[in-house]
Formats: structure tokens, sequence, C-alpha cells
């Protein structure tokens, strides 16, 4: 058998839950701590493990990388495209080094396959541009924002 519960009139239009939701809403539009950030004065602070923009190592003005394709391998986005070239001295250098952002999912795997630790993604997350970007050798020597 089923018992019902006679409901009162406040309860059937639900008002001590809207009282109740006003307040908590109150409560912390006035008292509760500010959380949004002014972004262009105020920076935000992430942890050294954030992954941003890309940057390839250089050592005495030569790049670690010795084109040895693991990079773009092991991509899942496939984003890197790599020329390899032959130096004088019979090493390896990359002719053309890219990198197209859009199609990058910013994962590290690039990072972490380098053999040579040519490839590193640094903190700096401002990226953001108004036409496709496609990041080639000589902006990606350019060392800014090193971990």
């Amino acid at each position: 058998m089923l018992v019902k519960k006679k409901k009162g009139v406040l309860q059937e239009l639900y008002l001590i839950e809207i009282i109740k939701g006003l307040f908590i809403t109150l409560k912390n539009l006035f008292f509760a701590k500010k959380v949004t950030i002014q972004y262009p004065e105020e920076r935000r602070n992430y942890s050294d493990r954030f992954r941003g923009m890309h940057y390839i190592k250089a050592t005495n003005g030569v790049e670690n990388c010795t084109a040895c394709m693991l990079c773009p391998t092991v991509c899942p986005a496939e984003c890197i495209h790599i020329e390899a070239g032959e130096r004088d001295d019979k090493e390896k250098y990359p002719v053309k080094f890219e990198i197209d952002l859009l199609r990058c999912c910013f994962c590290g795997m690039c990072e972490e396959a380098c053999p040579k630790d040519a490839i590193k993604l640094s903190n700096i997350y401002e990226m953001s541009t108004t036409h496709r970007e496609v990041y080639e050798k000589s902006f990606l020597l350019e060392q800014r924002g090193g971990k």
C-alpha cells in the first residue's frame, strides 16, 4: 500500500528551496573569495609541468636536433614535419623543421621521445593569432621561456 504524504503550500511551490538557493548565491556573491583574474594586468601562475610553446634547444648556436625523425613519428597529431640534411662532418641536421600549432595537442610526446633533448615545450601560453601558424626552424631556435 502506497501512502502519500500531504504537502504544504510552501512545499508545493518550492519556496523554501528557492530561498535556500538565493541565500547561497548571495552569500557567494558578497562574501566568497573572488577568483577572476584581470588578464592583461594579472598573469596566471602555471606549474612547472605546463606545456606551452615549442622551441629547439641550441648549444653554441647549433641546434641539438639530429633529424632522427622520432618526434614526427611519435606525434599523435602529426603536426611536426622535418626534412633532413647532412653537414660537412657527416652529421645529420634538420634543413626544414616545422610545427603546425593548429594541429598540435601539446601532449609532450615529442619532448619525451627526443634522444638529444632538442625539442622542448616552454611555459609560454600566449599563442593566439588571427591566422594559421606554422612555426619554422628559425622561429623555433629563438630561446624563450625555457624551463
